[in-house]
């Protein structure tokens, strides 16, 4: 082995792995190729590495995508800029593969490459490669060819942009529907490097043609094209041009079609400007809300909200109120749903007395829905709502339905319920949540779902925050404690971890008068489980109560613990003492 000439052995080693039969080895040779670069040298990797990974025709795809991704990182590896063409053919060879995965990632690393190069290099070496791939006999060249052109042209001649853009439009009436799909999907790209006078041209002729594709897969894919030309097109030869192509596309045959003009119609109203929207785009909008297709009423219901803030709130009240009112008894779950997690958001957008008037009974009536997701969409955002009808118009006709929520059968719910109550208290104020809600925050520390019960202990630590220790002194302890006594020994626990949580809240002298005793006293439990949970407990209490009183009362009883038959409990007893022990050291 010593004979073996040293920075031969590491090519030697790769390619044995290379040709291993087992896929691991080949894929964690691959993985090494920075490593075996960096000790072969610059100038051996571009004469001998890239040559053989060039040839090496492995079958796995896992081991091809590995590579493509680590030649899009290897610019350093083969000594910088001006050598970085060296890097071109493999990737070239593995952009023409059948898997698509590793034909995007060598697409990437090939944009990756081309935008470090230099402009000579990408008019002698990158140019020719994105037309060979566009002329390749097999489809699979063509569709990687369209991802870049957008790397190309900005450096290429006159001359040779004037091919580019004829080879684009071939890609774009290619006979294949994998091809044209691809072209128009990089059009946007490829059409933000083109210079102005040739974008109105060539690029919206092409753009034309594939808008009228007869497959939908490639119109779905145009529609995200009319949003990109439109930021790059004046505004007048936006509304000239892409304007009446989206208004088509919203009566498409297809429904994927439609659904994409649903899911991108904000975008496309920012491109074609406020006056056309009213205009034009609010009818096709309306027609969307109500299409027969539940997939492009859901995404259309998810916009319902961006698109009122275009509109002025006279025309949403005409115009889209209606429809929402439609879509909140939609027969589809789903669409309720989505027009449920926003609807929130349009009463900013349409004042406090249409709020009041129209948007009031849709909340109502969603609050109520069959489905838990919907009323859940709607409690997480009552906020947006309070901001605008004002907390007395809130409580009256919401604070019923939320207090029939706290109840409901789905935990989910429920928890949305107790994450919304600090919010909610500080809204309404102390005298009101103590005759409305006070309840219901003790009722949830005996939910049958631990993460409500969790919840609940977070909860009434926030609601001390809130009101203050004064009010929790009366309203929230006397209730905690009594519960420590409950047969069960999870409602025992929960207990405890809301004695945890409210201590530091309520300070030394309350923990050391009220809470520690119920701890000292829960330390006599029969369930390990509860006595290591007190020992837990115990070591928070620490920097909260006094040194005497750790000496006096907490040392003894997790001394006590530490003798305990359960292994648990004596190592979480231990553990609180080294604490003790660690916290007398350091004062």
């Amino acid at each position: 082995m010593a004979m073996v000439d040293e920075p031969l052995y590491p090519i030697a080693v790769l390619i044995d792995e290379l040709k291993n039969d087992d896929i691991q080895l080949r894929l964690n040779s691959i993985r090494r190729l920075s490593t075996i670069a960096r000790a072969l040298g610059e100038e051996r990797t571009r004469k001998e590495l890239i040559p053989f990974l060039s040839e090496n025709n492995d079958d796995d795809d896992e081991v091809l995508l590995a590579m493509a991704e680590e030649l899009g990182v290897f610019i350093p590896y083969v000594g910088g800029v001006e050598h970085a063409h060296v890097l071109l053919p493999p990737l070239e060879t593995l952009c023409t593969v059948e898997e698509t995965c590793v034909r995007d990632k060598a697409v990437e690393s090939l944009c990756r490459i081309g935008s470090q190069m230099r402009e000579s290099d990408l008019v002698d070496w990158y140019i020719p490669l994105v037309k060979r791939l566009a002329a390749g006999e097999w489809f699979t060249a063509r569709v990687s060819a369209c991802g870049l052109f957008h790397i190309a042209y900005p450096s290429a001649p006159d001359i040779l942009k004037t091919e580019l853009r004829s080879i684009y439009t071939q890609l774009c009436q290619d006979d294949m529907p994998m091809v044209r799909r691809s072209a128009a999907s990089n059009l946007g790209k490829f059409a933000a490097t083109v210079e102005p006078a040739h974008l109105k041209t060539d690029i919206m002729s092409i753009f034309e043609d594939l808008t009228q594709d007869d497959q939908d897969s490639v119109r779905l894919l145009a529609v995200e094209g009319c949003a990109a030309l439109g930021k790059l097109l004046e505004p007048q030869d936006c509304v000239a041009h892409i304007l009446p192509v989206i208004v088509n596309f919203s009566q498409d045959k297809s429904w994927r079609v439609r659904y994409m003009v649903a899911n991108q119609l904000y975008e496309l109203c920012e491109a074609v400007g406020p006056e056309p929207t009213r205009m034009d785009l609010v009818p096709a909008y309306v027609r969307l809300l109500r299409d027969n297709e539940a997939e492009v009423r859901i995404a259309a219901a998810g916009k319902v909200t961006k698109f009122c803030r275009i509109l002025n709130p006279e025309l949403a009240i005409q115009h889209i109120l209606p429809c929402v009112k439609e879509l909140s008894s939609d027969s589809s779950q789903h669409v309720r749903s989505a027009l449920a997690s926003v609807i929130m958001g349009m009463a900013p957008v349409l004042g406090k007395d249409a709020t009041i008037e129209q948007l009031l009974p849709i909340f109502l009536s969603l609050l109520k829905d069959e489905f838990p997701d919907v009323r859940l969409n709607i409690i997480s955002k009552l906020d947006q709502v309070n901001q605008v009808i004002g907390i007395d118009l809130l409580s009256q006709s919401l604070l019923p339905a939320i207090v029939e929520l706290a109840e409901d059968r789905h935990w989910r719910v429920r928890l949305a319920i107790i994450e919304y109550i600090p919010l909610l208290a500080s809204q309404l104020g102390v005298g009101f949540f103590d005759d409305k809600l006070g309840a219901l925050c003790m009722q949830w520390l005996q939910d049958k779902v631990y993460s409500i019960r969790d919840a609940a202990a977070n909860n009434l630590k926030r609601l001390a925050e809130e009101f203050g220790p004064e009010w929790a002194m009366q309203h929230i302890i006397p209730q905690v404690l009594e519960m420590i006594n409950n047969p069960h020994y999870l409602y025992r626990m929960t207990i405890l971890r809301a004695i945890s949580l409210l201590a530091p809240v309520m300070g030394s002298e309350i923990t050391c008068s009220r809470l520690l005793p119920v701890v000292i006293n829960a330390s006599k439990d029969r369930v390990p489980n509860i006595k290591f949970n007190v020992a837990k407990v115990l070591q928070s209490l620490i920097p909260i109560v006094d040194q005497s009183m750790v000496e006096k009362t907490i040392r003894p009883c997790l001394v006590e613990l530490t003798e305990d038959p359960d292994v648990d409990v004596r190592f979480f007893a231990t553990q609180a003492i080294q604490s003790i022990d660690h916290v007398m050291m350091s004062s």
